[in-house]
């Protein structure tokens, strides 16, 4: 006979428990739907697409080490990233002119082009699975949340 199986249910949990898991598997569950999606339509990963939203939220060009600062990648992996949009023609590098050490980087308007087609895509396919099923109030909750999260994280540096 085989075993019944049994699935854990969010009231069998604790709240703060089931927060953690709700975000662990939102976080990883929409990335990768996200990065199938932009890499499909415009061969274009996910950390591509993350540092191009930075890119495309900011007036300015962004010194790199800002972008850095911001972004989920480490500057080795921005470095390496912003290399790939600079090959690609959607970036460009140029010399600082607050500081002769850094530079700044900005999108082209190829870049600016590829990266309203890759956010519309984006949009697309989170639509159904998270944006569409939340009220405004829903997704203003979230950002606060991730705010608050993200302004503690220097406060309390990794073990």
């Amino acid at each position: 006979m085989t075993p019944r199986t049994k699935k854990l249910t969010q009231a069998e949990m604790p709240d703060a428990d089931y927060a953690f898991y709700g975000l662990v598997w939102a976080g990883t569950t929409l990335t990768e739907r996200v990065d199938r999606a932009l890499t499909k339509a415009h061969d274009l990963p996910v950390s591509w697409f993350e540092v191009m939203l930075w890119l495309a939220a900011s007036p300015e060009p962004v010194p790199a080490s800002v972008l850095g600062n911001s972004t989920m990648l480490s500057r080795s992996q921005v470095s390496r990233v912003v290399d790939a949009l600079q090959g690609r023609g959607l970036v460009t590098r140029t010399p600082s002119p607050r500081d002769a050490r850094s530079v700044e980087v900005s999108l082209t308007p190829e870049g600016h082009r590829l990266f309203a087609e890759a956010d519309a895509t984006r949009r697309e396919v989170l639509g159904p699975v998270f944006t569409d099923l939340l009220e405004p109030q829903d997704i203003a909750a979230l950002a606060a949340v991730w705010r608050k999260l993200k302004a503690a994280k220097g406060a309390h540096p990794a073990p």
